[in-house]
This record gives structure tokens, sequence and C-alpha cells, in this order.
């Protein structure tokens, strides 16, 4: 099982009002979606770039998993995420296989997507998400 591309690249942002600005105005790229995803404590934006999708994160609550990630770690990237045809399938082969998981199962992520990270000590230091539509 291997995916069929990268779903998208995720970037822990502090202001994410601030961002889409820089991706608008600089890179001249269209955010097309804002969402929050009150379960992961997260308020996502979404742009294009060819086939690949930029997702910026901004923190709703400290405690959540990006507000630890930048309080330890600063605003920079925080995740590579790969497309498959079922997340779940890849996720219990990446276990088979000896990988370290977060998510067991999946659960629903931004844009409705069934994602499942699995844990950076067993992906070279990257966090990693499977994704499934």
């Amino acid at each position: 099982m291997k995916p069929n591309h990268i779903e998208h690249i995720g970037i822990a942002v502090e202001n994410l009002e601030e961002s889409i600005n820089y991706y608008e105005k600089v890179l001249g790229l269209e955010c097309y979606a804002v969402e929050e995803v009150t379960d992961q404590k997260v308020k996502t934006a979404f742009f294009m770039v060819g086939q690949t999708k930029i997702e910026l994160l901004e923190s709703t609550d400290p405690e959540g998993p990006i507000g630890k990630f930048i309080s330890k770690k600063g605003a920079g990237i925080h995740h590579i995420a790969f497309a498959f045809d079922d997340a779940q399938e890849a996720l219990d082969n990446a276990a088979a296989n000896g990988v370290q998981l977060i998510d067991k199962t999946t659960r629903k992520g931004a844009e409705q997507l069934n994602i499942g990270f699995l844990h950076p000590k067993s992906t070279g230091g990257v966090l990693t998400e499977f994704c499934s539509k």
C-alpha cells in the first residue's frame, strides 16, 4: 500500500489572519477554506499549490496539540499528510510493520477527511498523517 499523493503540509502559525495575508499577498495563493476543528482545538486555512494543499493551523487552546507544539518549538512545519484510498488500512499496515501510532483508528479531520497520525519516534522525527475521503 502506498500513498496516492501528498495531501497537505501542515504549518503551525501563531496568527491565522496574518499568515493568510502572507500566503495571499506575497505568494499569490488563494485561501479557499477556513475551518475550525473543535475536537483538535485548531482553526485551519487551506491553499492549493498544484496538487498539494498547504494547511495553516492556529491553536484555539494553548493546551491543544498546536498550542503545545508552538510553545515547545515555535511556529513552523508541523506535519506532512499522505493521501491513501483507505487511511485505516494504511494505519493498520504501518502498525503491522512496527510503527508506533498516535491514532489506532481514524477520526474526522478538516475537510471531512478520515485521518490518523503516526508517532514521530517511528518516522524519523516527522509527524506523519494518513488521510482518506
